[in-house]
């Protein structure tokens, strides 16, 4: 992830620590919030089974979340896609091939940006594994022929893309580091799957006990 170190035997950090959001003030980690308000975000759908599934748990709460889309994944889910938007959720760009900024080339990391941008009509940016040079970040506004583009980090990681946790880790990764204003990011993906199915259930009904309110960004 952005700024990898390693960390409990992790090389993410499940809350962004305060130093490397100084380091990258232009990124945006967290919305501070006097009032109790979360922001849940996925990362890499449409996913055929995960979306929906995460979509009816929105639902369920009368929540709303941002889903930061795989523009290949656009192009094979259209109904899907379609459905997030309908329901009143936001998207991002998420680039069309999950490329990591840091080793890919300039040119064709901005392609790729720009292609993912055909299908999913936004100026919310999230890098996929958090990893973009400064230069590609700058360059997103021209690549996506918008006046500006919000890259959207995050401050809490629920890590339910690490096989080796349970679906018990992640949920206990969200609620030991949420506060009013965090970005949680999770995955509606197929790595994700079996943790996501546990997890987000369960922290529904916790936020929503808590007396969160749960919107899009």
């Amino acid at each position: 992830m952005a700024g990898v170190i390693f960390v409990a035997m992790k090389n993410y950090f499940i809350k962004t620590p305060w130093w490397l959001k100084k380091v990258y003030p232009n990124y945006t980690w967290d919305i501070p919030a006097k009032e109790k308000i979360v922001y849940l975000s996925f990362d890499d759908g449409p996913h055929e089974v995960a979306t929906p599934f995460v979509l009816d748990e929105l639902k369920k709460a009368g929540a709303t979340a941002t889903f930061f889309c795989i523009g290949k994944n656009v192009v094979a889910q259209p109904a899907i896609y379609r459905r997030i938007l309908d329901e009143g959720h936001s998207v991002g760009n998420h680039t069309h091939n999950h490329l990591n900024g840091w080793k890919t080339s300039n040119r064709i990391y901005l392609n790729d940006v720009a292609e993912a941008g055909k299908y999913i009509d936004s100026d919310l940016f999230r890098p996929p594994y958090g990893r973009i040079s400064r230069f590609q970040a700058s360059a997103l506004a021209n690549a996506l022929k918008k006046p500006s583009v919000k890259v959207v980090m995050w401050d809490v990681l629920s890590a339910d893309f690490d096989t080796t946790l349970s679906g018990e880790d992640c949920l206990k990764n969200v609620v030991l580091n949420i506060k009013p204003g965090s970005i949680v990011i999770m995955h509606d993906s197929q790595k994700a799957w079996e943790r996501l199915e546990y997890l987000l259930p369960r922290l529904m009904v916790y936020l929503t006990g808590q007396g969160y309110k749960i919107k899009k960004l």
